[in-house]
């Protein structure tokens, strides 16, 4: 009798045991909670000074045709804490949105009224808030930006004088940025929702603004036309990189790698800024 009692609580025990092992094996299969997304836009921007045309630091009126540059390794980041390019730390990712291929975009496309630049919508990413980005640029491997980085494309006129200029750059740089700095804010995306982050770019650090004091930093620091100018041969400057090294002061060669190394910026925000090497061969 007692054996048998021990074998009824033997298969009582093991009976209790399948079932708890299936009620786990149940929960470990069951699909876990929906995370929560929305879409997300890339935008490059030149600003107004790219589309409209300017007045540089020494009065010569600017207006681009083209400004091609050619982009790649593209990536959006919910960085926490919170990335300061100012404070020379690292981005602590808790997600990253990105693309790798090379793109080209011309920041000069559109009227004074045109919206920034698309350069690429995600679908589907995780909602929270986007508030680092980072990118390249690279050469080019087609026209109009074969071999080079940056393609200014414009004419500049002063004084009755007229230039027509193309303007290659092939140094290649790298910017790693916080968060947007405008008047509004980007890169908060709610779940079902839409929200962009743009890459800017400042031209005005290259050619000085007429708008700004003489004294002012972007004066100082800025190239202008002039010494481009000088330049010219018949009213056109088709100039790269190495001959303005060769050509220029070595002042004025200086302030020019210094104002393209400013380039890249988050609205007004400023990025941690490095040239790289070659990355098409």
């Amino acid at each position: 009798m007692s054996r048998q009692l021990l074998t009824l609580a033997n298969l009582t025990f093991v009976a209790t045991g399948l079932l708890f092992g299936c009620s786990q094996g149940a929960n470990q299969n069951e699909t876990p909670a929906t995370i929560e997304q929305g879409n997300l836009e890339i935008r490059a921007n030149g600003e107004d000074f790219v589309r409209e045309g300017f007045v540089s630091k020494d009065d010569w009126q600017i207006s681009f045709d083209h400004i091609y540059v050619n982009l790649v390794d593209v990536t959006a980041y919910q960085s926490d804490p919170p990335f300061h390019a100012e404070a020379n730390s690292d981005i602590e990712a808790k997600e990253t949105v990105s693309f790798e291929e090379a793109t080209t975009v011309d920041l000069a496309e559109g009227n004074e009224s045109a919206e920034p630049v698309l350069i690429k919508e995600f679908a589907e990413v995780p909602a929270g808030k986007y508030n680092a980005l980072s990118w390249k640029m690279v050469q080019g491997e087609d026209e109009p930006i074969e071999d080079q980085t940056i393609v200014m494309e414009g004419k500049a006129q002063k004084d009755g004088q007229t230039i027509d200029f193309s303007i290659k750059i092939d140094q290649e740089y790298e910017y790693v940025c916080g968060e947007f700095v405008g008047g509004e804010r980007k890169g908060k995306l709610e779940a079902g929702g839409t929200a962009d982050l743009e890459l800017t770019f400042h031209f005005d650090h290259i050619f000085g603004d007429a708008d700004a004091s003489a004294d002012d930093d972007l004066n100082t620091n800025a190239l202008g036309f002039a010494p481009l100018a000088a330049l010219a041969k018949d009213g056109k400057l088709e100039v790269e990189m190495s001959e303005l090294e060769s050509e220029l002061s070595a002042e004025d060669y200086e302030n020019f790698e210094q104002a393209l190394m400013g380039l890249g910026h988050v609205g007004e925000g400023h990025c941690q800024e490095s040239t790289t090497a070659d990355t098409t061969s």
